[in-house]
């Protein structure tokens, strides 16, 4: 395969081999445009026709994030697509199911999120149980001068915790939580060996067995709708949930329900079915922590994110490999 050739200060270099989907990392998008001088696929849907009309034929390669991903219409308009650069770990957008059919390799950007995706599990697990952020509205409105002390939350450490995907993510917050001398349980599709964790046969065995759930399983069609009334319903009144995964895996009617009923006793939510939209039920909810899909979202995160991203690119232009392939 040929190796692209960086554009010189000043070059206008022919378009290249290389489609950008949506928006990305600041050293992605500047990197596609100079050194690949990477198309860029129109956001207003009427332009779409006829620009793929014009390029879909030179495309070889995608690069998007998870949530944007190629479906599977996409695909069928780009007849020479060899690969999908997805920035994040997460490629739900992608239908992956389709690219396998079509031969059409996947990468995404594992690890260098694990850690800041567990802190923020972590954050939000200390939050929706202590309500520090109910606690800072309370300050704020002026309440502790006229209403006196905050009311008393629950208590963090020790807490029989269940993980719902212990992936690298769910590993890294296992091993947060095991600090605060947490008991964890796990699900996945079969035990994970060597794990000493209690392993469950269920989400909905999970649930019942621990008082928080933290979900951190991969998006996508197989986990859609997990996480639903009878798992939210397993956990119970006192029971919170914290979810780090995409929004797409807990039926939000369901946990919307549960909340306003008293069935759950609070969540702690990082994402949603539908971003950035959040329902005005959760909005309206003191029991409910709120954060907008932030869990990779640091600057040294991010920057390690759009370098693997690129270094994937680079890698399968010169040689047809990804260095972190989806498998």
């Amino acid at each position: 395969m040929t190796d692209p050739t960086p554009a010189r200060p000043g070059d206008a270099p022919p378009q290249g081999p290389v489609l950008q989907i949506g928006a990305l990392h600041p050293l992605v998008e500047e990197t596609l445009a100079a050194e690949f001088a990477a198309l860029r696929l129109p956001a207003d849907p009427a332009a779409r026709d006829g620009f793929l009309d014009r390029h879909a034929e030179q495309v070889r390669v995608v690069v998007c994030s998870g949530r944007t991903g190629v479906d599977r219409d996409l695909m069928g308009r780009l007849p020479r697509l060899e690969a999908v650069v997805h920035f994040g770990v997460g490629y739900d957008g992608t239908d992956a199911a389709e690219a396998a059919a079509r031969g059409i390799r996947m990468s995404n950007t594992p690890d260098v999120l694990t850690d800041a995706v567990a802190d923020t599990a972590l954050a939000l697990y200390l939050d929706v149980l202590r309500r520090f952020s109910a606690a800072d509205r309370f300050v704020r409105r002026g309440q502790w001068e006229t209403s006196g002390n905050y009311p008393l939350t629950a208590h963090a450490s020790g807490r029989r915790v269940g993980i719902l995907g212990l992936g690298r993510i769910g590993r890294a917050v296992a091993r947060r939580l095991a600090a605060l001398d947490c008991e964890i349980h796990y699900h996945n599709r079969r035990p994970v060996p060597g794990v000493e964790h209690a392993y469950h046969g269920s989400p909905a065995d999970l649930a019942a067995a621990v008082d928080v759930l933290v979900v951190a399983v991969p998006g996508g069609p197989d986990s859609t709708g997990t996480v639903d009334a009878g798992v939210l319903d397993a956990l119970g009144p006192e029971g919170y949930l914290v979810n780090v995964a995409r929004g797409s895996v807990v039926d939000e009617t369901a946990l919307v329900a549960a909340l306003r009923e008293g069935r759950l006793g609070g969540a702690g939510l990082d994402v949603y079915a539908a971003e950035p939209h959040v329902p005005a039920a959760l909005r309206e909810l003191e029991n409910v922590v709120l954060l907008p899909h932030v869990g990779s979202a640091t600057v040294e995160t991010r920057r390690a994110m759009a370098e693997l991203t690129l270094h994937n690119l680079r890698s399968y232009l010169a040689d047809g490999t990804l260095v972190t392939p989806v498998s």
